[in-house]
């Protein structure tokens, strides 16, 4: 039997329970009440079906974080209301004042700013960046106050890989938590926690919701007490939770999630072959490729790709500019994960020295494969390049 199949499609709708509903209600209410004082007193919010107020738990939300938890092979998800605030929460929950952190160079950027705004002035954490591909860097690196490692495979903006079971078994050693974002893949495709990590986040704004229709994060984990942390602490005491309606429609993107992700590696890898081949573009970043350059790790850890590249015309940033602005099917936009194809130049007004650091060039072109089909994309990205 699929589970994951299993989880998307049945796990935790328990239709007895809801008046035989094939699928759950969205419960709006902000609390609980109980016939008795002492029923009140005990309840306990981090079992299943214990409820007291809406910023603390929240039965919709609880179904779609044991989907979840199934997916990723954890024993816990807890739901916030963004990606960032999954994020930070992670952070804070595993680190204290004066901690160090080691954090891959290409991650998501507003994690780095919220470490250099936040976490450097306010809290003293102190942050090596490295590659994440040079494991004696990243032994290298850790030292007696190290107590988080954030990591990113595939990685923003180039795609490169990281050998997830090597670099956990580093952290382990030298009792480091570990943190995963797994959005580019989904649990679909890629199992962090399999391969020792400690905790996997998703933004699910992007290919759980589906539809450019929810803002929302989640944090997966098999760690209980850890977990529990995160629930009852960060997520409470900062009041991150994710609103009931936005839950149920995550639940509803969670149904899809496999059909889709299969559709857009499709789409895709269609694209990929087609823009290898054009004497116009001088390297294509996409992790479906027998090219890439780390395809051994890819073949080992990944059951698949997502619909997110990046590539490099054989021209200046400028003429990147003017093949985005000719394209007609990609939106031009942040974000990913829904319907719409996207297009955009990700570092093109990031600061020189951060340019540098991240090793990549100002007109660096990230694509989006929404779910137009391939031989609409190819026919707009072929009209874009002649028209260089």
């Amino acid at each position: 039997m699929d589970q994951d199949l299993m989880a998307l499609t049945h796990t935790a709708d328990e239709y007895d329970r809801y008046l035989h509903a094939v699928v759950p209600p969205v419960f709006m209410n902000s609390l609980h009440v109980y016939d008795r004082f002492e029923d009140y007193c005990n309840v306990d919010v981090f079992k299943d079906d214990e409820y007291i107020y809406g910023r603390s738990s929240n039965p919709t939300v609880h179904v779609l974080e044991r989907k979840i938890a199934a997916l990723e092979h954890g024993s816990r998800a807890v739901v916030f209301s963004s990606g960032m605030a999954a994020c930070t929460a992670a952070i804070m929950a595993t680190c204290k004042a004066g901690s160090h952190l080691i954090c891959m160079k290409n991650i998501y950027e507003p994690i780095k700013r919220f470490l250099s705004t936040v976490g450097i002035p306010n809290l003293n954490f102190s942050v090596t960046y490295v590659s994440g591909n040079d494991l004696q860097e990243i032994e290298d690196s850790i030292q007696e106050n190290t107590a988080l490692m954030i990591l990113e495979s595939p990685a923003t903006f180039v795609f490169r890989v990281i050998d997830i079971e090597a670099v956990t078994a580093i952290a382990r050693k030298h009792n480091v938590k570990t943190y995963i974002d797994n959005t580019c893949l989904t649990p679909i495709f890629q199992k962090p926690l399999d391969m020792g990590v400690d905790i996997v986040m998703h933004t699910m704004s992007k290919y759980i919701g589906g539809h450019s229709d929810i803002i929302g994060g989640v944090l997966v984990s098999k760690d209980e007490e850890l977990m529990r942390r995160m629930m009852e602490e960060m997520r409470e005491w900062f009041g991150g939770i994710i609103g009931p309606m936005e839950g149920w429609l995550a639940i509803r993107g969670l149904r899809t999630l496999e059909v889709r992700m299969k559709r857009h590696q499709q789409v895709a890898m269609a694209v990929a072959e087609y823009l290898e081949k054009s004497d116009k573009v001088k390297e294509v970043y996409y992790t479906g490729l027998a090219s890439h350059p780390q395809a051994d790790i890819i073949k080992r850890q990944q059951k698949g790709h997502s619909s997110l590249m990046s590539i490099e015309l054989d021209a200046s940033t400028e003429k990147a500019i003017e093949f985005i602005d000719h394209l007609r099917l990609f939106g031009k936009g942040c974000s990913w994960g829904g319907f719409e194809s996207l297009a955009l130049c990700p570092v093109y007004m990031e600061p020189e020295e951060e340019v540098k650091t991240l090793g990549v060039d100002r007109g660096l072109i990230r694509l989006y494969c929404g779910l137009e089909g391939e031989e609409n994309l190819l026919e707009d990205i072929e009209a874009a390049l002649k028209l260089l």
